[in-house]
């Protein structure tokens, strides 16, 4: 079996071949679904991703170990200009993993954004976010906090989101620490983790507690009862389906548990008045995609500044593809870019 970084060599070559070259390899033309193109690069992942079981299929444990290997195969190098600290939060529950990103460059106002990464509440780590939280770092000039959150099934809901929240209100105690103006903090995540997100603004709201300076949701889960067209248009997309996203929710929740919870599902919460600012960023070939342009919409009518952003080409997870598929790696300085000027109050 060749190495990881072997095995990391081949796939950048390969995918690095000319568009019309990688449809071949995929075994097809041009995969136009619900009016968008999928990037060729994520053609010929999902082509040779035929070839593995199903991620539904493997236990929780076995999926985070495919997960990881996936995410090391196509993943770029971290940012330059980035210092790196691990560190652990304390909470009632015991100490929560985390890891602090800072830029060489930060601006003196920027807040500390507290980052959940993406795996539906069962995989993924601070390493599924890594090389993003370095992006993210150095283009918006600011400190991030990943937040190594308790996964299920061994921690069903809401231990994660009890986790992010705790790391949150940490994080607004102790920002001076990174930098940052005491008190200022954001709050951000993919996925899952972008679900985290938008629940903390919402438990916040309901705790008289201030709202972050910005909320950042990248192709956010906020409806676990997944419905809308696209959970039938894109529910076999690559790398998330509809049958695994069912799956990780049979892990993550409990028999009592019931989707309409808005820590759940946020976009069940009837009233989102007074939340933070927020920019939401949804991929095109993704079975989320509905419901993250869905929030976006229910937060500007309820008087939110809001920044919306669909990269139509592109599938979920696009934030650790970074080192195999071009589209993404610009998506993710894109993004950067953004929070940075919501951090300086340019949403509106």
């Amino acid at each position: 079996m060749p190495s990881v970084s072997t095995q990391r060599f081949i796939a950048h070559r390969l995918l690095s071949l000319p568009a019309p070259i990688l449809r071949l390899m995929s075994g097809g033309g041009v995969v136009y679904q619900g009016g968008r193109t999928l990037d060729p690069r994520i053609q010929f992942l999902a082509a040779q991703a035929r070839g593995a079981p199903p991620m539904q299929l493997l236990s929780p444990q076995d999926a985070r170990r495919a997960s990881e290997a996936g995410v090391a195969l196509v993943t770029g190098e971290p940012e330059p200009g980035v210092s790196i600290e691990p560190l652990a939060i304390e909470s009632e529950n015991g100490p929560i993993p985390a890891r602090a990103y800072r830029p060489d460059t930060q601006g003196p106002t920027a807040p500390l954004m507290v980052y959940a990464h993406m795996g539906g509440g069962v995989i993924g780590g601070l390493e599924t976010a890594h090389v993003f939280c370095t992006i993210l770092a150095k283009w918006a000039r600011a400190p991030v906090l990943s937040v190594d959150y308790r996964l299920a099934p061994e921690h069903r809901f809401p231990a994660g989101l009890d986790d992010v929240l705790c790391a949150y209100r940490w994080a607004r105690e102790n920002a001076t620490r990174f930098g940052a103006p005491q008190g200022a903090v954001a709050i951000g995540g993919d996925s899952m983790g972008g679900g985290f997100a938008a629940a903390v603004c919402q438990i916040l709201k309901a705790a008289g507690e201030p709202q972050p300076a910005l909320q950042l949701l990248i192709y956010p889960w906020v409806d676990m009862a997944c419905e809308g067209a696209s959970m039938t248009i894109y529910g076999e997309a690559y790398p998330l389906t509809r049958a695994l996203l069912d799956w990780f929710a049979a892990h993550y929740m409990g028999p009592e548990d019931h989707p309409a919870d808005p820590r759940l599902s946020p976009l069940a919460a009837p009233d989102l008045t007074g939340l933070a600012p927020a920019l939401v960023v949804t991929a095109g070939f993704d079975p989320l995609v509905d419901q993250g342009e869905a929030y976006a919409r229910k937060l500007k009518t309820a008087g939110v500044p809001v920044v919306y952003r669909c990269y139509d080409g592109l599938s979920h997870g696009f934030t650790a593809f970074t080192g195999a598929v071009p589209c993404a790696d610009v998506a993710c300085r894109e993004i950067a870019g953004l929070a940075r000027e919501g951090f300086e109050g340019r949403i509106a």
